[in-house]
């Protein structure tokens, strides 16, 4: 079988490790916050696009996802550092709900999806891949995204860099 090579420099930091998140220090988080938690950092970051938020509220942060399955995941996460769904207050869960709407309402007018996947993995056997704080994935799915590469050469192509549909979705936010 002959190999091919394709260039995916925005890997390294999630195989490396991110050396500027593990530099976040808990005072600069929100109260209980895990200082090498992702997402309790992009809850407080003035480096929106840095850290790809696309959107921030009172008690939701929506993230996109650096290592996608589709173009377009989303991750949509209380601000708090919660791992439980019973930890949710009220107006905290109704907010999440409120933003997934939201977002979905998004990628449908920006990227034009033919549907969505939406969900969330409640603890590390379940598939969390961070299991201390909660966050739902939001991931557009068309009907020929799953060609050739996954099956055959375990590949999968993302045509549109992190940056640019970046802007792409806050410039539409920005518009409603």
């Amino acid at each position: 079988m002959r190999h091919e090579q394709i260039w995916a420099p925005w890997r390294l930091s999630y195989v490396q490790g991110d050396k500027e998140a593990a530099a976040t220090s808990a005072e600069n988080l929100l109260p209980g916050g895990d200082p090498e938690c992702f997402l309790c950092q992009c809850a407080v970051t003035d480096h929106r696009q840095d850290r790809l938020v696309v959107h921030q509220a009172e008690n939701v942060v929506v993230v996109m996802n650096r290592y996608p399955y589709n173009n377009g995941h989303l991750l949509v996460a209380p601000r708090r550092h919660l791992a439980r769904l019973d930890q949710l207050d009220e107006n905290t869960e109704i907010a999440l709900v409120a933003t997934i709407r939201k977002m979905t309402g998004l990628l449908e007018e920006v990227l034009h999806p033919e549907g969505f996947n939406v969900g969330l993995n409640l603890g590390q056997a379940a598939g969390a891949g961070l299991p201390g704080h909660l966050h739902w994935h939001i991931v557009p799915r068309w009907g020929g995204d799953t060609n050739f590469m996954p099956s055959l050469a375990g590949v999968r192509v993302i045509p549109q860099s992190l940056e640019a549909l970046w802007e792409v979705l806050v410039d539409a936010w920005n518009a409603r």
